[in-house]
């Protein structure tokens, strides 16, 4: 199943049993606060157990283990007994896991067992869709009833989502206008989205969870936001003609009464860094996928500026005050389309002057407005649709001003070792205006003050012992060598059950040229056709860019008799499903296929990785990022790209062998592998297959393979 990425914008759940409650959710969630009255709910009082008056870890988890139908594995046991240790200690735990593991079972059980003793829950912590699925739809109900009869209560469960994906009732009814701004739309994409609000609108009169996954087909961005609200645009459930009867708020009610509560890396960091908690009080955390976790935190502080973001603020200001103040803002927005259209794409060094005057004019005509609406909190309670459209300018007029102000303080700085923030403009697309963006070089120190500070963390994932050490992850999460961590913390490799040197080979092309920036050379073409041939097909294909798989499909396709598919030929996940389930069908990607393709047996026998995935060198952040670390002494390249490219690598390397029983091959076009001085690091994070730079020798292992009758 493909990777999705999770944001969230505000903690609601859907308590164990409602199956239907998981998906993405709004990136609204960078601005958010929230008021006193919509503080997450408490568990329900119970007694609770004393830890010597339950089941050891190992007990419960080989009770755990016989209800599902598993078999206990040496790496599961342990893992299990690290984590209940790093629950007693207080210390915070990396483990890294491999396939087969069996990690969630790993974490759940002792996470279960302290939350049965514990006034909070224990929060987990996922990056992805699907395995919020898992653990939702799968592994909790299973684990929930295997472990009832040894604990005092059968352990419940919720998993927590965005305020925008639940319908809301009173904005739904008091019809409140678009957000979109005032554009040329394609027809045919007008026509679409007018049909999509149809479809809410009749499903509203009958949903009783309001739940955005409910729909099906599921509805654009553009339609949902007609009939949902973020947090900060929520009146509040006293306020709110509707609150009674709010989806969001029942659904999250039910999540406080839950012992274990599935969430994502987003909300975790914003129920971290906000002053009012938006996840039910917990001192442990599980922070599944940890490898995604510095990037997904980054994602959520990363603000933005655009015209469009001006004109949604001007458009809800609207007749809420004196129109010249309003057409301030307008022109301030007018000036900042202008500049961006005609500047060049890429990172900001220093400030341009005239870029410094036009966001201060965005943000003294934003502050304008702010000051023209009043008092937030005037009385407004004996009409809550002026009050909603208050709320709703405040929303887009803060986050004008303030990411305008937070752009203007990135720069400034004499020495760029006191730089916190990099500024860069994104250039316009067919589907977006240009956009800039302002994000932080480092979220080491927010992580480590606000998430680590007074909580449990345990990290784990298939990949986080990158060169084989936990160090670089470490300081990326603010707890490395001379963080001052004050908790402590340790690392555990449990390894996997699967045996690598026996069921895979590492095939580094060394003959091969050195990647270019022209698209792929012709001997990689070559290349990739031999290999393809010899397996038969059975091939997943990661690229650097999606430049390369298209132009590596459209190569291919005249060469190779097998079915070759290319990601954006349909929906990720139904691109998946057809090269899982007919053997000789080739799939080539980008990215997410790199970390989110699960295919176990014989459609899966070959991974071809074009080039070491390096960030672009051109890439704002990452470029900002290994220049900020050579400021302060340390080695850029090594601390932000390669560790980038070992964390991917490993990742891609890892789609091989998703069973015990699957064999292949995993074939690294690029030379460097084998060549470059940082080749040991990168090498050193990838599984401990037998390693071969001989062409033939890997397509005679094909060939056999490809020959042999799958196992059972």
């Amino acid at each position: 199943m493909p990777t999705d990425s999770l944001t969230s914008d505000e903690p609601l759940a859907t308590a164990s049993g409602d199956t239907a409650a998981v998906d993405a959710v709004s990136m609204d969630a960078r601005t958010e606060d929230a008021s006193a009255e919509d503080a997450p709910a408490e568990r329900p009082a119970r007694t609770k157990a004393s830890g010597a008056d339950l089941p050891p870890v190992d007990e419960l988890l080989g009770a755990a283990v016989q209800a599902v139908g598993g078999v206990e594995r040496p790496g599961q046991v342990a893992m299990a007994r690290a984590v209940q240790q790093s629950i007693d200690s207080g210390d915070h735990l990396a483990v890294q896991a491999g396939t087969g593991t069996g990690k969630s079972l790993a974490y759940l059980v002792p996470s279960i067992r302290h939350a049965m003793t514990s006034e909070g829950a224990v929060v987990v912590s996922t990056a992805t869709i699907a395995l919020q699925r898992q653990l939702v739809d799968r592994d909790l109900p299973r684990l929930a009833k295997a472990l009832a009869p040894s604990l005092p209560a059968e352990p419940t469960f919720a998993i927590l989502k965005g305020r925008r994906n639940y319908l809301c009732r009173y904005k739904a009814a008091a019809g409140w206008p678009d957000d979109e701004p005032d554009q040329l739309f394609d027809p045919r994409e007008v026509s679409a989205t007018g049909r999509m609000v149809q479809r809410i609108q009749e499903w509203a009169e009958e949903t009783e969870t309001g739940d955005r996954d409910e729909l099906v087909p599921g509805v654009s961005e553009q339609a949902w936001r007609q009939f949902s609200v973020s947090s900060r645009e929520c009146l509040g459930a006293q306020r709110c003609p509707s609150g009674m009867e709010c989806f969001a708020e029942l659904a999250r009610a039910r999540a406080g009464e839950s012992d274990i509560v599935v969430t994502n890396h987003a909300l975790l960091a914003i129920d971290a860094m906000e002053d009012l908690p938006l996840l039910p009080e917990h001192e442990v955390v599980v922070v599944d996928e940890a490898h995604e976790l510095v990037d997904r935190v980054t994602s959520v502080v990363t603000g933005e500026l655009s015209e469009a973001m001006v004109t949604v603020a001007v458009s809800r200001v609207g007749r809420l005050i004196e129109q010249p103040a309003s057409d301030r803002l307008m022109e301030a927005g007018e000036d900042l389309k202008a500049l961006l259209a005609a500047a060049p794409p890429g990172r900001l060094d220093e400030l341009p002057q005239v870029l410094g005057l036009t966001l201060a004019l965005v943000r003294d005509a934003a502050w304008a407005c702010i000051t023209a609406l009043g008092p937030r909190n005037s009385s407004d309670k004996d009409d809550p649709e002026k009050a909603g459209l208050r709320k709703a300018a405040f929303t887009a007029l803060d986050e004008v001003h303030d990411t305008a102000q937070r752009m203007l303080d990135a720069f400034g700085h004499a020495e760029e070792v006191d730089r916190a923030e990099v500024v860069w403009l994104d250039g316009a697309t067919e589907r977006r205006p240009p956009v800039l963006r302002v994000a932080p070089l480092t979220v080491a120190g927010m992580l480590r003050d606000k998430l680590f500070g007074d909580r449990t963390v345990v990290l784990t994932s298939a990949t986080l012992a990158l060169g084989g050490t936990f160090d670089g992850l470490a300081r990326q999460w603010g707890i490395g060598p001379g963080d001052g961590d004050r908790s402590g913390w340790s690392g555990l490799d449990v390894g996997s059950p699967f045996d690598h040197p026996r069921s895979g080979i590492l095939y580094v092309a060394k003959h091969l040229p050195q990647p270019g920036r022209d698209g792929l050379p012709e001997a990689y073409l070559d290349e990739i056709t031999e290999l393809i041939e010899a397996a038969g097909g059975r091939t997943l294909g990661l690229f650097s860019s999606m430049r390369a798989a298209k132009a590596a499909t459209e190569a291919l396709r005249d060469r190779l008799s097998v079915p070759l598919l290319c990601q954006g030929d349909d929906s990720t996940m139904l691109l998946v499903k057809q090269f899982a389930e007919d053997e000789p069908t080739c799939l080539f990607g980008t990215l997410s296929l790199w970390q989110g393709v699960d295919v176990p047996g014989p459609s899966l026998r070959l991974v071809v990785i074009d080039r070491i995935p390096f960030p672009r060198p051109d890439d704002p952040l990452s470029s900002a990022r290994q220049r900020h670390v050579a400021a302060k002494g340390g080695n850029g390249f090594m601390s932000v790209a390669a560790t980038h490219a070992a964390l991917l690598l490993a990742q891609g390397a890892g789609r091989l062998l998703r069973s015990q029983h699957d064999k292949g091959v995993v074939a690294v076009l690029d030379p460097r592998l084998a060549t470059a001085r940082y080749a040991g690091f990168l090498r050193a994070s990838l599984p401990p297959f037998w390693s071969t730079n001989d062409p033939d020798t890997v397509r005679a292992a094909l060939k056999r393979l490809s020959a042999s009758p799958p196992a059972p």
